[in-house]
């Protein structure tokens, strides 16, 4: 169960993507949120989040405000860290939409993507799952999914296992450490 939403320091009572949407349309009802307020809502350091604009992982903030797509992206790739390099990370953002730009109509955007897996996490009755359970689930959790482009809901399915299976290796590094501290 999560009991924050995935990349950010943000506490989730309920553990669904309705819950987590409400949420985020609240934090952005005025527009954008500056850096100070992305940097306390992720627990990155500002200069990380300037490093992935410059790399071009993210694109800049409009005004010095940072949208809900962008906060998602930031969010993916905070949460992503834990298990992938940043450059798998990035090519995997690429992937789902054939290129890293996030910023257009014709894709699907982080936020869904986003909220997409935390639908899917939040609502896996197995804690590590072996493969095709994953890929049904995940098929099950975006059966509402509008393809932008043909192949799009294929990759949406791709991309969202991987995530998954980052998640897992997640818990079982930090398993496999807590345990490693016990030993004499």
């Amino acid at each position: 169960m999560i009991n924050r939403l995935p990349g950010t320091t943000i506490e989730i009572a309920v553990p669904n993507a309705e819950a987590a949407s409400e949420i985020l349309e609240n934090a952005f009802i005025c527009g954008g949120l500056m850096m100070s307020q992305v940097a306390r809502m992720t627990g990155l350091e500002p200069y990380m989040i300037q490093n992935w604009v410059k790399r071009g992982f993210l694109s800049p903030p409009i005004k010095k405000l940072y949208t809900k797509r962008q906060f998602c992206r930031i969010a993916i790739i905070n949460m992503l860290r834990d298990s992938l390099q940043i450059e798998k990370i990035t090519g995997l953002l690429s992937y789902i939409n054939g290129r890293l730009d996030d910023e257009s109509d014709d894709i699907i955007d982080d936020s869904a993507l986003y909220l997409y897996y935390i639908s899917a996490i939040s609502s896996l009755e197995k804690p590590v799952a072996d493969e095709d359970y994953i890929i049904s689930h995940i098929e099950q959790v975006i059966g509402d999914f509008n393809e932008p482009f043909p192949g799009a809901k294929n990759r949406l399915v791709k991309v969202l296992a991987v995530m998954m299976n980052a998640h897992y290796a997640s818990i079982l590094r930090k398993r496999a450490e807590d345990v490693l501290a016990t030993l004499d």
